[in-house]
């Protein structure tokens, strides 16, 4: 019942904006998804107080708006969204967006805060990164780039999504380049037991955020996730780590139309 009446006002608001757009092809999306030198932000927000207290039709409209307001922003930028509600401190959702642009996010965010359902929108966290090529992986031993470049990981859709950002110490910036790709084959070689059933993905965040590096993860095994972590703190690389996670986010990765529907109860 909910959802056909999300649906109807769905209509109403997609005449608002105007005529339907083209999303992002799936040949950009994957080029926006995996190739380098495309900027990544993770921004997390709380549902304030006074939401809960709107009607439902006041609720649907406001989930409708931004539904429509994706759709606008859909031919230039990757929107992928979360449910953080119950699992991270201080956050219900998360967006993770791919643009070519940092701009194109920003004007995508800022047009969110601007909804009916923005203004009832707290900001808990924004990160920003780029992805960038491997930069220690060409040194590695044949058999190890071999299997990271042809892993098996498990099919289907995974189920829980993590975010850790980190920052490193001075002393890592002031190692030599052979230095450090010592250290990250260690780095590497610890990690490689769960290739299969955590997926990762790196962005560089030194000079756009407070951090160096944000790191996420997708897997259906939580208890996998917390064996590479703790496999990752026994190498000597992770003593260079001055900060990691605060915040970190977890949460379920879910359909927009699921968690907006939650929003609309």
């Amino acid at each position: 019942m909910m959802a056909a009446l999300i649906m109807r006002i769905v209509l109403m608001v997609a005449l608002v904006f105007g005529a339907a757009v083209s999303p992002v092809g799936a040949t950009e999306r994957e080029a926006l998804l995996t190739q380098p030198g495309v900027y990544g932000t993770f921004a997390a927000f709380q549902m304030d107080h006074d939401w809960w207290d709107l009607n439902g039709e006041a609720r649907v409209i406001a989930v409708s708006e931004v539904k429509g307001l994706i759709e606008q922003f859909s031919q230039k930028i990757v929107i992928e969204s979360y449910l953080l509600r119950g699992l991270s401190d201080h956050a219900d959702f998360m967006f993770r967006i791919h643009a070519h642009a940092l701009s194109d996010t920003q004007q995508f965010l800022t047009s969110l805060l601007g909804t009916r359902l923005g203004r009832h929108l707290v900001a808990t966290t924004y990160l920003h990164g780029m992805t960038k090529p491997a930069a220690y992986a060409a040194g590695f031993p044949e058999s190890m780039k071999q299997a990271l470049q042809s892993p098996a990981p498990e099919t289907g859709t995974k189920s829980y999504a993590i975010v850790i950002p980190i920052r490193k110490d001075a002393d890592w910036w002031a190692l030599d380049q052979d230095s450090r790709a010592r250290l990250m084959q260690e780095h590497t070689q610890a990690a490689l037991p769960y290739i299969n059933t955590v997926k990762r993905k790196l962005y560089h965040s030194s000079g756009l955020d407070d951090f160096d590096f944000i790191t996420y993860f997708e897997t259906d095994k939580l208890e996998e996730f917390h064996s590479l972590i703790r496999a990752l703190e026994q190498v000597k690389e992770y003593r260079h780590d001055r900060r990691f996670g605060h915040p970190t986010l977890l949460g379920t990765i879910r359909p927009l139309d699921d968690i907006l529907e939650l929003f609309a109860r």
